[in-house]
């Protein structure tokens, strides 16, 4: 699985280059509804104490803030100077920990955390460390350094002594805004980060001991050309980050304002783009990079690239994970968490979140429950996802099923895809090409019941 060549065949990506879900979750957001709410998470919550009072947790603090805006971001973010918001946020995301700390038995340990933005060092390191101990008060934090306690950082906002603070309140994984070092490209996209300010941070993340760090980069931005993000590429490899993640700019103005401010002449062409990504597949493989899937790359090494290889992989909203067993609870405006077979996302403005907490309420504004239907097919997309194949059998014995009689219609929609080389029948089940794995997303569309239904597909980016 995880040592499989990957293939870039520019004819198959063309006929499949189509719209479709990252399935980070499924069902996917246009189903969550606003029948779900603060009554319903609770009981989820409780739900999950009662099945399983030892399962571990996953929490994810969302801090909006920037310092300056990007222009090529789609996160949920707030650009400001004004370092006073943050106070105001923390103290009702600390209102937020204490609601949400009771909900969950003690004894309940927390595995995974993370912080995600915006700019989580937007935050001071004496505001980080509140978090943290606000968070141990009210939750039950490893305290043995076994945990995977990971946090975005932005090199233009996180000095040595930052890492230094960073590691000693707890965390361990480092994950490290980049997208291109090209001085133009950069200064197109205002984000003014000379490379040897990120290799400073590695090296000082390096120093403090951190478990694993990360590097995002993003292909598709204006200036952008074949040589010049191989240029980029060079200077990552040879800087070793255990992972990689390499993602594909959606040009949607009209969704997201700060795009604007890219002139759309500036864009590598869809050609040029594709080559770029082709060049970066190909560069990251001999550079000993494992293709773990939907713009990942980790070394052979990493706890992904092992858990992918012992088909113990997880996607989850933070994208791929080692915990596949932990609920997921989400702190913070616009976080979207996962507990006891639901979702739940919080509401997305400041305003609306400090009313509901000030109202003494979760700031929970919807959500989904899964059918059983639903849990089938998550089981079934989410391991297509992670190990490029599936096996019938474990899919029967686990939901009671006949495989191919259950999905029928969806085997038969499969077909083209294996007269195009994009997977296999084996005796076992499926199996993922070489050729196919850029395409993974498609393969996991067939499942999906409510695509198949037409709901809410042109909500979604290009797979490719």
């Amino acid at each position: 699985m995880a040592g499989q060549r990957t293939e870039f065949d520019l004819d198959l990506i063309r006929k499949y280059d189509t719209s479709g879900p990252r399935y980070t979750s499924y069902p996917t957001a246009p189903q969550f509804h606003e029948g779900f709410g603060p009554a319903e998470y609770r009981a989820a919550a409780a739900a999950s104490n009662a099945a399983d009072p030892a399962r571990g947790l996953s929490l994810y603090f969302h801090i909006p803030f920037c310092d300056t805006l990007c222009f090529y971001c789609a996160c949920n973010k707030i650009a400001t100077k004004n370092r006073e918001w943050a106070v105001t946020y923390l103290d009702y995301l600390f209102r937020e920990i204490e609601l949400q700390g009771a909900l969950f038995d003690g004894d309940r340990t927390v595995d995974q955390l993370h912080l995600g933005g915006g700019t989580p060092t937007f935050l001071d390191p004496e505001q980080m460390r509140a978090l943290m101990a606000k968070t141990g008060e009210h939750f039950r934090l490893r305290e043995d350094d076994t945990g995977d306690y990971g946090i975005e950082v932005d090199p233009r906002a996180a000095g040595a002594e930052t890492i230094a603070a960073l590691r000693e309140i707890g965390f361990n994984r480092l994950s490290v805004g980049v997208q291109d070092f090209d001085p133009k490209v950069q200064e197109a996209v205002n984000r003014i980060q000379p490379a040897e300010m990120t290799f400073q941070v590695l090296e000082a993340a390096r120093a403090q001991g951190f478990h694993s760090l990360s590097l995002d980069l993003m292909y598709g931005l204006p200036h952008q050309t074949e040589a010049s993000f191989l240029a980029t590429l060079d200077a990552v490899i040879e800087a070793r980050p255990d992972r990689l993640a390499v993602f594909n700019y959606a040009h949607l103005p009209d969704m997201f304002p700060a795009q604007r401010r890219i002139d759309e002449a500036d864009l590598p062409d869809p050609a040029d783009k594709l080559a770029i990504l082709r060049r970066s597949i190909e560069h990251l493989t001999e550079a000993g990079y494992v293709y773990i899937g939907m713009d990942h790359f980790a070394l052979p090494d990493d706890e992904l690239a092992v858990a992918q290889r012992e088909g113990k992989l997880h996607r989850n909203f933070q994208g791929y994970s080692t915990h596949p067993n932990c609920d997921l609870v989400a702190m913070g405006v616009t976080g979207i968490g996962s507990v006891d077979g639901t979702y739940s996302q919080n509401v997305r403005g400041l305003e609306a979140y400090y009313a509901a907490l000030d109202a003494g309420g979760l700031p929970v504004f919807r959500g989904y429950e899964l059918t059983g239907e639903d849990h089938l097919r998550r089981a079934v997309i989410t391991r297509i996802m992670c190990d490029f194949a599936l096996h019938f059998g474990w899919v029967e014995s686990r939901y009671d099923i006949d495989f191919r009689e259950h999905f029928a219609d969806e085997l038969a929609d499969l077909a083209e895809m294996v007269d195009d080389g994009q997977l296999e029948f084996t005796r076992e089940g499926l199996s993922v090409t070489p050729r196919g794995r850029l395409l993974i997303r498609n393969i996991a569309m067939v499942f999906d019941a409510y695509l198949r239904a037409r709901e809410g597909a042109q909500r979604y980016s290009k797979v490719i």
